[in-house]
């Protein structure tokens, strides 16, 4: 939305968000209180500032239904995943799955397991969220069923799926953030390698480690796993077949196929199967798919479900549209408040006033990342975290004779990988709700996740890793910034 309102000063800019950090940090982190009225809480205050700026109700309005409008995809997709992840229940793809995985995984081996599956598919695939909703699910039900920290393993699937989602080639915000820094996508790529790859050993080590401690994997109960498989046994018939579904995802997110037709797809073939191969009739394939999958349907067919352990009840009854309807709540009062700020220009003039204070790398380098990860908290947006900072820095980067694939290693370092640990976020949203796991839960285990930003700043300051390149030319420059500014 455009206007020719003037941009606030810098303390009206910094109140919005000093607001929504402070309401976050006390009413969400020490009272408890729910998110999604301390966000509205945000979004009100911003919006007196706003009509203080001479803003009319009506602007107010189109900012957020611009926003929302703008966040509708990712809402379509969340609510596609609950009926993708209820017709693989009906399907028995998803206990297949966990079948197997109970059968072939060690304990003390989940951990490392699951982070190097979802790295792999990721980097095959370019999706996190179709790493995580597929492969992601399918790993939290086999770390439930060998007694493995269910925040550990959501920390291990996470971080495999944002490993892939930052270096492959496939992925959309890989592509993104060359292209709003100036730089190309396999340079880019080859510069993430910096960041990436240490964190990728550390992670390992730290998964590997967990993995042979007592109280992450209590490797005691054999007996638990014999039940667990002799009850999915009992329940579904297994057979390859059931595999078709998620080989179906994984080909179309190589192939780069649309994602909600792709989802749809897989959910038909899903209740298709059910329909086929388990005796569901087409009444409770619907059922499941609306309202979400529950044990008893099982009863319903003729199967046995009394004396079950009820860790099977906890794996099975999942998905189903209605399960993403608290979900899109939070979306719904994040991007109310992030469109009212997007409106005023707030984030614009405190990341403006950044660049007038930079004097060395490490202060670029540190500022980007503050300003990414601002910008992550603010907007729940991963795009506009790598578009406003990129546009902004990049040629700040330019003036100190470094190489834009600086910058974009830092945006993805501080804004595709940070986002999903922000339980306000379309990606933390998702990631909480798909395995089940509240963000902050699984946020110390993501250990991929914030390696990035640590290894980012250490090369800012040491220098290792940047990359230089000449200077532009003082009349191309656009940052107000003398030459003796440049160290």
């Amino acid at each position: 939305m455009t206007n020719n309102k003037p941009l606030p000063s810098l303390a009206l800019a910094i109140a919005p968000i000093a607001v929504m950090f402070g309401l976050l940090v006390i009413g969400y982190g020490m009272l408890g209180l729910r998110i999604e009225a301390l966000l509205l809480i945000s979004a009100v205050f911003t919006g007196v500032i706003a009509y203080k700026m001479g803003y009319n109700w009506d602007d107010i309005m189109g900012a957020i239904v611009e926003k929302l409008a703008k966040a509708m995809p990712v809402i379509l997709i969340l609510v596609s995943v609950g009926g993708l992840i209820a017709s693989w229940m009906v399907s028995g793809t998803i206990p297949f799955m966990v079948y197997w995985g109970l059968k072939v995984i060690s304990p003390e081996y989940i951990l490392i397991a699951a982070f190097f599956v979802t790295s792999v598919v990721s980097v095959c695939t370019g999706t996190s969220w179709g790493s995580a909703g597929t492969v992601g699910v399918a790993l939290m039900g086999v770390a439930a069923g060998l007694d493995v920290s269910l925040a550990a393993a959501a920390g291990a699937v996470v971080s495999g799926a944002y490993f892939g989602d930052k270096l492959s080639p496939l992925s959309d915000s890989t592509n993104f953030a060359p292209v709003v820094s100036g730089t190309t996508l396999y340079e880019h790529i080859q510069h993430m390698l910096y960041t990436t790859i240490p964190g990728f050993i550390i992670a390992s080590i730290v998964f590997f480690i967990a993995g042979q401690h007592g109280d992450v994997a209590n490797v005691s109960e054999p007996q638990k796993v014999v039940d667990i498989l002799t009850g999915i046994e009992s329940l579904y018939n297994l057979n390859i077949i059931l595999a078709l579904p998620p080989v179906l995802i994984l080909w179309g997110a190589v192939t780069k196929k649309p994602v909600l037709p792709l989802m749809l797809t897989a959910s038909a073939l899903g209740l298709g199967l059910g329909m086929a191969v388990q005796g569901f009739s087409l009444q409770q394939g619907f059922q499941a798919y609306v309202d979400g999958f529950n044990i008893s349907m099982l009863s319903d067919n003729g199967h046995t479900i009394d004396g079950l352990v009820p860790d099977i009840a906890k794996l099975l009854n999942r998905g189903g549209l209605f399960s993403m309807m608290s979900t899109i709540l939070l979306v719904f009062c994040a991007f109310a408040f992030a469109g009212i700020l997007s409106l005023t220009g707030a984030l614009n003039v405190v990341l403006g006033r950044f660049l007038h204070l930079i004097r060395t790398t490490s202060q670029l380098i540190l500022s980007t990342v503050i300003a990414t990860i601002t910008v992550v908290f603010t907007t729940s947006d991963g795009k506009l975290a790598l578009l406003i900072p990129g546009e902004l820095f990049q040629d700040a980067y330019r003036k100190m004779g470094l190489d834009t694939k600086n910058l974009s290693r830092t945006l993805e370092d501080a804004g595709t990988i940070i986002e999903p640990l922000v339980p306000w976020t379309a990606a933390g949203i998702y990631m909480a709700s798909t395995l089940d796991v509240p963000t902050l839960d699984y946020l110390p285990w993501a250990v991929q996740c914030y390696t990035g930003v640590i290894f980012a700043i250490i090369y800012g300051f040491t220098g290792f890793g940047i990359a230089k390149a000449k200077p532009i030319g003082a009349e191309e420059q656009t940052v107000n910034m003398s030459p003796a500014d440049v160290k």
